[in-house]
């Protein structure tokens, strides 16, 4: 299994953004006047995406959310030892000096506790454990006080660390929308995917991977057609953009957002709320392990909805 550098991938990362960024310079007239609706419709748009909003607020406010992500650790093959002392392999900023090791064989994962009962395998204090990582379920959680960690898969094994009492989750005041816009939420004609279709997806590591198509979903905005692929399949009750437009580094995060559809498309045709679209975890901070926009889903469009980039350096908002 081959070793991730994170700086490389970081590198890789920036010259992703800057190529996005780039192409988002091309010329586009400025877009149509909002449509008229009846007011009872706008203002039942504007509560419903109040809501939306709240709710994205409340989750990014949780012990656990990506605001508490402080550390990004790959796993090397063998044993790994983890802890706050220095003589460990991966040095935590907390706990216990020996939390324990981690064993990693033949893409099997097991942790022995060492950590004189102060550290819990899924809130039970075992002496040892096999590990469940991301990409097989729910993943195991290895914590001792304010600090945990998990194993994830993104061609090699990681730990994802966070801290309940995270700098940035404790100076959070919220992220800078666009103003809410009734416009934005866009009727347009779904195109299905061929069965079994499916497009690379590149991360911000560098690291490539397929994802499934379901489908294109096409609109008209400002006198032009645009189209965006929608990830899933049969089972979603939603469908995945991510999708960067002129804004990408320019008022929005640079390396696109992320939104998803209320609904699935029904008799050739979706609904998608642009007021939706919001950051991925990698605006809040340098250890996420975020997917970026495809080619086809880099917009000539001026997309002013939705989430605007997130500056934790100065009110926690834009």
């Amino acid at each position: 299994m081959p070793f991730i550098n994170k700086l490389a991938g970081r590198f890789m990362y920036a010259l992703l953004v800057t190529s996005m960024v780039a192409g988002s310079l091309l010329a586009m007239p400025a877009r149509a006047e909002q449509q008229t609706l009846p007011a009872t419709e706008i203002d039942s748009h504007r509560q419903s995406i109040e809501a939306w909003r709240a709710s994205r607020h409340k989750r990014l406010m949780r012990s656990d959310s990506w605001l508490t992500l402080v550390g990004l650790e790959w796993l090397k093959d063998g044993e790994n030892r983890i802890g706050s002392a220095q003589d460990n392999d991966i040095r935590l900023s907390g706990g216990p000096a020996h939390w324990g090791s981690l064993l990693l064989q033949d893409d099997q994962l097991s942790f022995k506790n060492t950590g004189s009962g102060l550290v819990q395998i899924n809130g039970k204090p075992l002496q040892q454990a096999d590990l469940v990582p991301d990409s097989r379920g729910r993943p195991t959680l290895v914590s001792s006080g304010s600090l945990s960690f998990y194993v994830i898969f993104r061609e090699s094994y990681g730990l994802r660390i966070k801290d309940s009492q995270a700098r940035a989750l404790h100076d959070f005041k919220g992220i800078e929308n666009y103003p809410i816009d009734v416009s934005w939420r866009v009727d347009g004609r779904f195109v299905r995917a061929e069965e079994g279709e499916s497009i690379e997806i590149a991360n911000v590591l560098g690291q490539v991977s397929d994802s499934p198509v379901f489908g294109a979903f096409e609109f008209e905005m400002d006198g032009k057609t645009h189209s965006l692929l929608g990830l899933g399949s049969e089972d979603s009750d939603s469908l995945w953009f991510i999708f960067a437009d002129r804004t990408s580094g320019h008022g929005t995060y640079g390396a696109g957002r992320f939104l998803y559809s209320d609904t699935m498309p029904e008799d050739g045709r979706l609904t998608v709320d642009f007021n939706k679209a919001y950051n991925p975890p990698c605006a809040f901070n340098a250890y996420a392990t975020c997917p970026l926009p495809p080619q086809r889903n880099r917009m000539n469009l001026l997309v002013t909805a939705g989430e605007k980039n997130f500056h934790a350096d100065s009110d926690g908002a834009h």
